[in-house]
Formats: structure tokens, C-alpha cells, sequence
């Protein structure tokens, strides 16, 4: 088989309506690259507790995104082993997984790829920029009032999901990423209350940022109907995750030849967009 008529077989992007997922595949597609989305909306659709949606998926694949299912699925590291293995099976050639820095359960589900044995690739990404303006703080931007429990020295070195995808993108169509892990960050350490002073200064308006203890935090979430499952996983991020690793990388350089993007800028084309004004539609 050439190389043309390998990089013809799609690429597989697993989570591709997610932050992510969507701007692996709006990149590939851009650059002529077939690719299916493997989604429970996909056709064919695909299900992280369904096994039997998984083979469907992978007909025909040549290379795999997989973001760490650990929101989606009860055993992650045990689901993304026994996907790996079956993407071996039909022939997949390239696996790259997006995982989150300093979560010790995503570690556990790095080396459960890696025994594969397949050619891997994994991007370890800090928070991301996105949560402010595609995730749970977009309303509570837009109210005026950000209420979080992360303090001054919780430092944390926000990535931009657009630098996950354009690594991404590289390690799944590009020769020279197998076996390496890419810790991607911006180019600056912020904390919490930083980054909602940066996004009030860059949309012109008041935002208040009022720092809560993590139980607090947690009975608030309950009070508001947020479901039992993503409280958990918000306070551990919180209590546990964030601030233990506090520093920036080299990766998004190394990779891509340029600099990551910086929070200011993010800030700057959110705000462009309106999408932080209140009232504004989603």
C-alpha cells in the first residue's frame, strides 16, 4: 500500500461535537482528509458502554482520536484499553489520545494505551481556555458573577483548545510523534480570579469573582440540579488537580514551529465574538 492510498482511509474522531473533537475534524477536513466522527449521533454511531458500536466505527480506519472518556464512562482506563486493542485488530495504525495533566486516573489509561503496543501518541493538556466560553462558566460570565473554589495560589497554565487540535492534527497525519507525549500549556501560569479579571477587561464589563470553599461549592452545584456525577469530578479537579502542576512547556513549539497562544489573546477573540454578552445566545 503507498503512502496516498494510506492517508485515503479515514480518520477516526472520537467526541467529535466536543471542544476538541470538533477542531481535530474541521482540520482534517480542511485539508482534504476523509474523516468519521465517532459520536452516539455519528453514523455510525458510537457508545463508549455499547460495545457492539465500536467495530462499526473502526471499519476501514487508519488513524484514532481518542479524548480520555473518563467523563463518559464508569471504567475509563479499562474501556480505552479494550478500544485500542480492537483498533489494532482492524488495522489502525496511529492512536492519539488527549488526557488531562496531573489527573492520576488519565495517567492509569495513558499506559493502558501504550501497552498496547500500538503507535501512540498522547497530548496532556492543562485546563482549558475553552471552559469560559464553551463550558459550565459561560452563564456565569454572561451573569456577571463567577463563583469557584480556586484561590490565589492555584496556578494553573490554561491551554487553547485550537493549540490541542493543530498538535493533534499533526501527530495523527505526521511521521516522527509515535511514542511521544506532548504536555500542552499557554505561556503563562494564571489563576482563576486572573483569567476572569483578563475576560472582564477584554468584554469591558464587571465580572465578580467570588472564591468558595469546595463543599460550599459542591452543595451549590446540588442545589442547581448539576448531576451527582459531574459534582464529583468538579471537586476533585478543584480539590486535587488544580495548581499541582504549575508550570508551562515547550510542547505547543516543539510541535507546531510557533509560540501557544496566550490567554490575553483568547480573551481578546472571545470577546470579539460577543458571546460573553449577557443575553447572548449559546
Amino acid at each position: 500500500m503507498t503512502e496516498s492510498s494510506h492517508i485515503e482511509r479515514p480518520t477516526l474522531v472520537l467526541g467529535g461535537t466536543g471542544k476538541t473533537g470538533r477542531r481535530v475534524a474541521a482540520r482534517l477536513g480542511a485539508r482534504g482528509l476523509p474523516v468519521r466522527v465517532g459520536s452516539r449521533s455519528g453514523q455510525p454511531r458510537f457508545d463508549w458502554d455499547d460495545q457492539s458500536t465500536w467495530s462499526p466505527v473502526l471499519q476501514g480506519v487508519r488513524a484514532a482520536y481518542i479524548p480520555y472518556p473518563d467523563l463518559v464512562t464508569p471504567e475509563p482506563t479499562k474501556a480505552t484499553r479494550a478500544f485500542a486493542e480492537l483498533a489494532i485488530e482492524h488495522g489502525v495504525s496511529r492512536l492519539v489520545m488527549l488526557t488531562g495533566r496531573g489527573e492520576d486516573e488519565a495517567q492509569r489509561g495513558e499506559r493502558a494505551l501504550q501497552d498496547t503496543g500500538a503507535d501512540v501518541t498522547i497530548v496532556r493538556s492543562a485546563w482549558f481556555m475553552q471552559i469560559f466560553s464553551e463550558d459550565y462558566l459561560l452563564e456565569p460570565i454572561r451573569a456577571g458573577e463567577v463563583v469557584l473554589p480556586a484561590l490565589d495560589g492555584q496556578l494553573d497554565p490554561f491551554a487553547d483548545t485550537d493549540d490541542i487540535a493543530d498538535v493533534a492534527v499533526a501527530a495523527l497525519t505526521e511521521p516522527g510523534h509515535a511514542g511521544q507525549v506532548y504536555e500542552l500549556t499557554s505561556p503563562r501560569l494564571l489563576n482563576f480570579p486572573e483569567a476572569v479579571a483578563e475576560i472582564a477587561r477584554a468584554s469591558g464589563r464587571d465580572i465578580a469573582y467570588v472564591p468558595v470553599s469546595v463543599e460550599e461549592y459542591a452543595a451549590g452545584a446540588a442545589e442547581y440540579g448539576v448531576p451527582a456525577e459531574f459534582i464529583e469530578v468538579l471537586t476533585y479537579l478543584f480539590s486535587d488537580v488544580l495548581g499541582n502542576k504549575p508550570y508551562v512547556t515547550d510542547a505547543v513549539q516543539r510541535v507546531l514551529g510557533r509560540p501557544p497562544r496566550d490567554f490575553t489573546d483568547y480573551a481578546a477573540r472571545t470577546a470579539a465574538t460577543g458571546v460573553w454578552s449577557p443575553g447572548a445566545d449559546r
